[in-house]
C-alpha cells in the first residue's frame, strides 16, 4: 500500500489526515499488520467471520511500514516521524531487539527466513536475518522512488527482484543465497509497478505503470509463461500482485474499483504445435489474416482475460489483495484505501464474480464485522495492552547500528554489488525453529548472548 501523506502546506491543514499508511499481509498471509497515524495493528486472519486483533501499539507516530515475520514476534517498523531508521521489535514481549539507521529514506523492507532486505532509492541492503549482519549492499542502483522489490519466501531458492531500469520495465533477478545476479528480464516496455514470486520461486509476476498487462515469468530462466491483459481502456496504477499458494492463480488490485484472478492453466502444445487455451484457439482463428493485422492487434488477442473479478464501491478502491485458504476454502483478500479488509469466496471452477463473505473495519472500537452486504452484529476486537503498559525494559540499551552508506567513488558501476563490513556490535540469533525467530539480545558479533530466547 503506498504511504500515507499527512498533512502538508497551511492550505492543507483542514484536510483529514488517513488513518493508516499501510497494510502488509505476512508470507503466508496468515496474518496482516497495519501502520497507523498512532502506531499499528497485527491481525490473524484464521477465520472469515472475525477479525481478531492480537497486537496494537499506541505509541510509535505515523507508521508507513510494519512487516511481519510469518507467524513469528518478529516485527520491522518504519515510522514517517524518523524515515531513516529501522525498528525490529519482539513484540510479543514489548520489547525493541534493535535499531538500524541509513543514509536516506526507507522505501521498503521485505522479509524472508534468511534475508531482511532494505530498499533505499538509490540502494538495497540486504542483512542475515539470524544475526543482523549487513551482507550486501547493492548501490549505484537506478531511481526507484517507491521502493520496489520483491524477496521471495524459498530458502532454497531466495531471490530478490527490483527494477534494472528508471526507464524501461527491465527486471533484474538477483541470487540472495549465492550474492550474484541470475537473470535480467525485459519485462515491460515501461518502468514497473509490481512484482511478486510465488511460494517456491518459480515464477515470477510483473505489471508495469501502464497497469494494461500483466506477465509472469520462469525463475530463473526468466522466460515468459503467461501474459494477461487487465484492461484496455484506461491505464491504471497497479498497487499489488500475489499468487495463491499452488501458483495456479494470480490476483491484482490496483487504484480501481475491480479486483482480477487470473488463471495459470498449464500450456501444453497442440498437434499444431500451439498452446491448448480458450484464447489461442481465438487466436488461431485470426491466424490466416494475422500478416494483414498490426503486431499490437495480434498481442493483445493472444492475452488471456480475467478468469475471476470483483467490484468494490467507487470509494473503497483497492490496495493491497492477496490469494489464501481459510478453514480449508480458497479466499480472496483485499484491504481498502478507506481502512476495510473484504473477504471474498472464489470459484475455482467457474471463476466469474467473487461472493461477498464478510468485511471487517479495522478502527471500529467495536471490532464490528458485517456479511455480505447485511450486518451481522459485532464482536468486541480484544487487543493486548500497548507497548508502554507492557514493555520489559532491558538491562542495557538496546543495540544501534547506524550506516552511513557509500559515496560514488568512481569504480561502482550501476547495480554493482559492494561487500559490507561488520558494522553490529551485537547480533540478534535466531536458533530455535521451534517458534521463529526466537530472540536473544547480544552484546557482541561473535556470541555471548544474554539472556535466554525471550
Amino acid at each position: 500500500m503506498e504511504t500515507a501523506e499527512g498533512a502538508g502546506a497551511a492550505g492543507e491543514a483542514d484536510e483529514p489526515r488517513p488513518r493508516f499508511g499501510c497494510a502488509s499481509f505476512n508470507q503466508d498471509s496468515t496474518s496482516l499488520a497495519v501502520g497507523t497515524r498512532t502506531g499499528y495493528k497485527i491481525f490473524s486472519l484464521s477465520t472469515v467471520e472475525k477479525l481478531e486483533c492480537i497486537y496494537e501499539n499506541a505509541e510509535v507516530p505515523d507508521v508507513f511500514i510494519v512487516e511481519r515475520l510469518f507467524s513469528s514476534s518478529l516485527v520491522v517498523v518504519v515510522s514517517s516521524a524518523t524515515p531513516q531508521r529501522m525498528n525490529i521489535y519482539h513484540f510479543k514481549k514489548g520489547t525493541e531487539i534493535c535499531n538500524y539507521s541509513y543514509s536516506s529514506n526507507i522505501l521498503s523492507v521485505k522479509l524472508n527466513r534468511q534475508w531482511l532486505v532494505v530498499c533505499l532509492e538509490e540502494s538495497i541492503y540486504i542483512h542475515n536475518i539470524k544475526d543482523m549482519k549487513l551482507i550486501q549492499t547493492l548501490v549505484n542502483m537506478p531511481p526507484n522512488p517507491s521502493g520496489l522489490c520483491a524477496l521471495s519466501i524459498n530458502n532454497s531458492n531466495s531471490f530478490l527482484a527490483y527494477p534494472g531500469s528508471a526507464t524501461t520495465g527491465e527486471i533484474v533477478v538477483y541470487g540472495a543465497n549465492t550474492l550474484s545476479t541470475v537473470a535480467v528480464i525485459s519485462a515491460h516496455d515501461a518502468p514497473l509497478a509490481a512484482l511478486t514470486f510465488n511460494t517456491s520461486a518459480t515464477k515470477l509476476a510483473s505489471a508495469s505503470e501502464r497497469g494494461t498487462v500483466i506477465r509472469v515469468f520462469s525463475i530463473p530462466e526468466g522466460l515468459r509463461l503467461f501474459e494477461f491483459r487487465r484492461g484496455m481502456k484506461r491505464y491504471v496504477s497497479i498497487r499489488s500482485l500475489s499468487f495463491s499458494l499452488d501458483a495456479l492463480f494470480l490476483c491484482a488490485s490496483s487504484n480501481t474499483e475491480t479486483v482480477h484472478i487470473f488463471r495459470l492453466e498449464q500450456l501444453e502444445p497442440t498437434e499444431g504445435g500451439e498452446a491448448d487455451t480458450w484464447t489461442s484457439y481465438v487466436g488461431r482463428m485470426f491466424s490466416a489474416a494475422s500478416s494483414y493485422l498490426p503486431a499490437q492487434v495480434c498481442d493483445v488477442m493472444s492475452q488471456d482475460r480475467a478468469f475471476a473479478t470483483v467490484h468494490l464501491s467507487s470509494s473503497a478502491h483497492s490496495s493491497v489483495c492477496t490469494l489464501v485458504s481459510i478453514q480449508k476454502l480458497p479466499r480472496l483478500l483485499v484491504v481498502t484505501a478507506d481502512g476495510q479488509l473484504f473477504i471474498y469466496n472464489v470459484d475455482l471452477q467457474d471463476g466469474g464474480e467473487c461472493e461477498l463473505l464478510s468485511k471487517h473495519n479495522f478502527f471500529d472500537d467495536h471490532g464490528s464485522s458485517e456479511k455480505g452486504s447485511e450486518s451481522a452484529g459485532s464482536e468486541q476486537t480484544i487487543c493486548p495492552p500497548s507497548y508502554a503498559a507492557t514493555a520489559a525494559l532491558p538491562a542495557s540499551r538496546p543495540i544501534t547500528a547506524t550506516l552511513t552508506g557509500y559515496s560514488e567513488d568512481g569504480g561502482a558501476k550501476r547495480g554493482e554489488v559492494i561487500p559490507e563490513h561488520e558494522f553490529a556490535s551485537g547480533p540478534v540469533c535466531l536458533d530455535d525453529e521451534n517458534e521463529f525467530p526466537p530472540i536473544k539480545l547480544c552484546r557482541d558479533g561473535v556470541g555471548g548472548c544474554r539472556g535466554g530466547p525471550l
